[in-house]
């Protein structure tokens, strides 16, 4: 088992570490230009978002590789160098890491037309959180990672304790929330065309919705590699249109 003292040791050459590790694998490795990249976020930001930024990228002849998954598991593979580039719905917090910030995602409260005409008439600007006390919540986790933020903010109160439906996929919270099966809060842009068809609609408009932001990691030191400074360009450059006005949730 370590010592205090070289738990402090460790904690304290880390960042000398991974700027060397980033420095041999750029002046020592013979295929470093030529392997694919590895791009790392969420599944559903991925294949909205981020896949289509990158489509002229691929075309011109860069090589990609995706791991799928949560925030914390890829930026540890970022990390101990398994990837190359992460979108974290997290800020990263560790030595090694630098970050950029990518996007806001701002955050609605979604039902069917049948189980919003269900609802106590004026029921949400009357009683809050408890017109809704009745309707199966529909949840990415069972920890409730975006339903937990909304509901203090917007309701002044924590959110049930657990949800009806858990599924980890953003998508198919949606679908079963377009299913009538009961309600969830998402991304707005995740489920703009539900909104606009009139499949779903918002059960609240708030002035000031509230948001997470999207950050772009790479270790430090990482961006002297062209392909990757070029792949981590066009990122930034194209999510500056994923900020939609929110009227365009309802176009």
């Amino acid at each position: 088992m370590p010592t205090v003292e070289g738990e402090a040791l460790a904690h304290d050459i880390e960042e000398s570490i991974n700027d060397l590790n980033v420095a041999i694998g750029r002046h020592f490795s013979t295929d470093a230009s030529n392997r694919p990249l590895r791009l790392g976020g969420p599944a559903e930001v991925m294949a909205v978002r981020v896949m289509p930024a990158i489509a002229n990228l691929i075309t011109a002849g860069m090589d990609v590789r995706v791991s799928l998954g949560e925030s914390s598991d890829l930026l540890a593979d970022l990390k101990g160098g398994h990837l190359d580039i992460v979108v974290s719905t997290i800020r990263p917090r560790c030595r090694g890491i630098d970050e950029r910030p990518l996007a806001d995602e701002e955050f609605v409260l979604i039902a069917s037309p049948q189980v919003a005409a269900n609802l106590p008439a004026g029921g949400l600007a009357t009683d809050g959180s408890r017109a809704l006390e009745k309707v199966p919540l529909i949840s990415y986790a069972e920890s409730l990672p975006i339903i937990r933020g909304y509901w203090p903010a917007i309701f002044g109160c924590a959110p049930p304790a657990s949800p009806a439906v858990v599924v980890p996929d953003l998508r198919a919270v949606i679908a079963t929330v377009t299913a009538a099966a009961g309600i969830s809060v998402v991304p707005s842009y995740l489920c703009t065309g539900e909104i606009g068809t009139g499949a779903l609609v918002p059960l609240l408009e708030p002035e000031e919705p509230p948001i997470n932001t999207l950050y772009l990691a790479t270790r430090s030191g990482a961006l002297a590699e062209p392909r990757l400074a070029g792949l981590h360009a066009r990122l930034l450059a194209h999510a500056t249109t994923w900020n939609e006005p929110r009227s365009a949730c309802a176009a």
